[in-house]
């Protein structure tokens, strides 16, 4: 166990640690006269952000350059592992850091849109939203002969990864009516392949991942229908994500948002997600 005094020692180092200035996130002003903007993405969050023979892969990555190139800087992208949530995530990448000094990222990637996570985290300001993320469900259409409501779900067996939104909004859903018919995953990637191969049939995830995970299988779409769902009790089936800064850096995060304008307007987000076999669905405004 970890006493209080070792805590309030951790934390005392921790403040020794963070302070040169050399590790701090930059406004716009510093990252053009540096010449590198310096973004971090999720690892494991395919089709976004993952690493594929030791390189940075998927939309948020290629996004990522997308900006830099807007803004006419080089990228300096690093990929990082999910904490136990999004505060802890932008406290170590945007204005805290870690232990051993790392120079913050001055953009994270993925960032749920959400007002009370920013009210939570004044230390950090969100750029304009860049994707809508849904839940959906994929099926196998000679085992469901339609999926237009959450009661065609019947009896039959749910693939999805036990920790996903998805997951939650099942077990919730009508009472949690639905939680004999989960079958739990470690990640959606495993959901996925049980869903390929039969063992369920109906996949549950977002629409992202599941709309990859078919295309990277070649299973044809017209076979495996894809539906979505309004918002069910608690639980959101939709929502937005975009990027955050630290709150000095606001300038930065206005620039990034001309920059996802431009490429929205131009195409090139639709472009970016098109080779992943994701559809792009732009955030209400666009």
């Amino acid at each position: 166990m970890r006493s209080s005094a070792r805590f309030l020692l951790a934390g005392g180092l921790l403040l020794a640690l963070r302070s040169p200035p050399e590790v701090a996130a930059r406004p716009l002003d510093q990252v053009v006269a540096d010449g590198t903007l310096r973004v971090a993405v999720y690892g494991d969050n395919a089709p976004f952000s993952d690493t594929v023979n030791g390189k940075a892969h998927g939309i948020d990555s290629d996004l990522a350059q997308a900006i830099a190139d807007v803004l006419k800087v080089k990228l300096d992208l690093r990929v990082v592992d999910a904490g136990e949530n999004v505060d802890g995530d932008l406290r170590l990448n945007l204005w805290r850091g870690d232990l051993a000094g790392t120079p913050l990222a001055d953009l994270m990637l993925h960032v749920p849109t959400d007002r009370q996570l920013a009210l939570r985290n004044e230390q950090v300001f969100f750029t304009a939203p860049y994707f809508e993320q849904e839940i959906a469900f994929a099926y196998r259409k000679d085992a469901l002969e339609g999926f237009a409501r959450l009661d065609d779900i019947g009896d039959r067996s749910v693939a999805l990864e036990g920790t996903g939104a998805a997951d939650l909004m099942l077990l919730t859903a009508q009472g949690g009516r639905f939680r004999q018919n989960l079958k739990h995953y470690r990640s959606f990637e495993e959901a996925a392949k049980a869903y390929l191969a039969g063992e369920a049939p109906i996949l549950a995830g977002t629409r992202a991942a599941i709309e990859a995970a078919l295309f990277a299988a070649k299973a044809p779409q017209d076979d495996n229908p894809i539906a979505t769902f309004p918002s069910t009790g608690l639980v959101k089936t939709r929502w937005e994500i975009g990027g955050a800064v630290r709150t000095d850096s606001r300038d930065l995060a206005y620039a990034v948002g001309d920059a996802l304008t431009a490429l929205n307007a131009d195409g090139r987000l639709k472009m970016i997600c098109a080779p992943y076999g994701v559809s792009y669905t732009p955030p209400k405004g666009y």
